[in-house]
């Protein structure tokens, strides 16, 4: 952070200049590092990095999940967004009320990893034209893969 907070939006650009949106992720990248100062000032919990400028709960629970720390929410991006309900585990577009909801049906031990993994399998099986059913590992139990087989 301390390194990062003296960094240039030029210097920064060579490292993230193919994301999207790179230069307000620049700006915002080098906001953070100044509010926050030194690596061991990162906050670690949700509730203290929700209050940092641009960390919403999606955010915050990955850098606690590859921070190593205990789960306190599930990743949900907008892979998870529709995978969930596909597969009828969760239902609505509301990334909370997702959250909630899977929080509520999946036990505590897992939230650091089915975020990611609901994820992954949106990128890459479950996706939002021409899904890939039929190689899908839960195609089994899965709603939506069911209603189009009929």
């Amino acid at each position: 952070m301390e390194a990062l907070s003296r960094a240039d939006e030029q210097t920064l650009f060579q490292f993230i200049g193919k994301v999207r949106n790179f230069g307000n992720k620049t700006r915002w990248l080098i906001t953070l590092a100044g509010i926050v100062k030194k690596d061991s000032k990162t906050p670690m919990t949700l509730e203290e990095l929700i209050k940092l400028p641009g960390i919403g709960r999606k955010s915050a629970n990955v850098i606690l999940r590859e921070s190593g720390k205990k789960a306190e929410g599930i990743i949900v991006d907008l892979h998870v967004v529709r995978v969930a309900p596909r597969l009828g585990i969760a239902s609505g577009t509301d990334p909370k009320k997702i959250e909630t909801q899977l929080m509520d049906v999946l036990p505590q031990k897992d939230w650091a990893e089915i975020g990611m993994a609901l994820s992954f399998l949106g990128r890459e099986i479950c996706r939002p034209t021409n899904p890939k059913c039929p190689e899908c590992l839960l195609n089994a139990c899965c709603g939506y893969y069911k209603t189009r087989q009929k």
